[in-house]
């Protein structure tokens, strides 16, 4: 009896490091691809680091067109690569298809919800961080007048932007804040012409302060504010860089996290479907300070934005989802 257990035990040990020798994950990156400056590009550094940590090569493809999504999804499937992670709420459809036919395969997306016992569906509190940064924008604003541009025109930005005027409104109720879209399909996120346009416009009613939530549109944004000698703020990934001096911060949406969590599960043999959301708490959202915009924020800026992480973390700040309900109040 003692050998039989020994031998299940041994099995399963056995099992369960071959699965982690196995482990051949896959990252389908969105519209716009892994140089994007912005939320691919964070998909991207979540699995290079994976790559660096483990030594384990992954497989990535950058789509052209919707109609890749569902075929690159199915071949990596076919190919025996697990998680393949899917990064954008647009790979839902294909997703809940291919998902259902490799019931044995587990799938990963970011900024969309697939109820299936394979697919880990990851969330982010984006208005929780862009409350943050909407804070740090009205404590450097001269004008009193701030300004958003966001990508395609979906609720997922709204929530951004939402979460940003509140941010704005909590240090100054007069403040005022410009907000427009790119546009209504996914070619808005790879804009930087239009993102220009938007980030001038707004900087010709007197912002002098814009954040972006655009994608690839949102490098034309930090671009028009260095142009203007004006502040742009970043998203996704730390953006500080891209223009040192004239980009306030960036707020951090920890899709590096999200991929390299969902490598390193299933590597360890740790995986869990369902849904996994990322906040300020969780470390799944935040904002960005290095020696590029160091200059450009005081230290009542810095006492102002850390109060206001901790009372949204103590849940003494509630910031409105909008994803929740559309009625933004701010």
């Amino acid at each position: 009896m003692k050998r039989l257990v020994l031998g299940m035990v041994v099995g399963f040990i056995s099992a369960v490091s071959a699965q982690a020798m196995d482990s051949k994950p896959a990252v389908i990156y969105d519209a716009g691809g892994k140089n994007d400056k912005s939320f691919n590009e964070a998909a991207f550094t979540g699995a290079e680091k994976f790559k660096a940590e483990t030594g384990i090569e992954y497989r990535e493809f950058e789509i052209q067109n919707d109609a890749q999504r569902e075929q690159a999804m199915r071949r990596f499937a076919e190919d025996g690569n697990e998680p393949i992670v899917a990064i954008g709420f647009l790979h839902a459809a294909a997703l809940e298809k291919v998902a259902k036919e490799y019931p044995d395969v587990k799938f990963a997306i970011v900024d969309m919800v697939v109820d299936l016992p394979n697919v880990r569906s990851i969330v982010f509190n984006e208005h929780e961080g862009s409350y943050l940064v909407g804070v740090m924008a009205a404590k450097a604003s001269e004008t009193g007048k701030v300004g958003f541009v966001g990508g395609m025109d979906i609720p997922l930005i709204r929530k951004f932007a939402c979460g940003y005027k509140g941010g704005v409104k909590s240090v100054s109720a007069d403040a005022e804040v410009f907000e427009n879209m790119t546009g209504t399909t996914p070619e808005a996120w790879s804009d930087p012409v239009k993102g220009s346009e938007l980030a001038n416009s707004q900087f010709d009613r007197g912002a002098d302060v814009v954040y972006h939530a655009a994608g690839g549109t949102g490098v034309g944004v930090l671009q028009a504010a260095a142009d203007a000698g004006k502040l742009g703020i970043g998203v996704d990934s730390n953006q500080n860089g891209l223009h040192p001096g004239s980009v306030l911060t960036s707020m951090l949406k920890r899709v590096d996290v999200a991929v390299h969590n969902a490598f390193m599960d299933v590597k360890n043999g740790e995986w869990t479907p369902g849904i996994n959301v990322l906040g300020l708490k969780e470390g799944g959202v935040g904002y960005a300070m290095d020696d590029n915009n160091a200059s450009l924020v005081s230290e009542e800026m810095l006492t102002a934005v850390k109060g206001a992480e901790e009372d949204i973390v103590s849940g003494k700040v509630v910031v409105h989802d909008y994803m929740s309900d559309s009625a933004c109040p701010y």
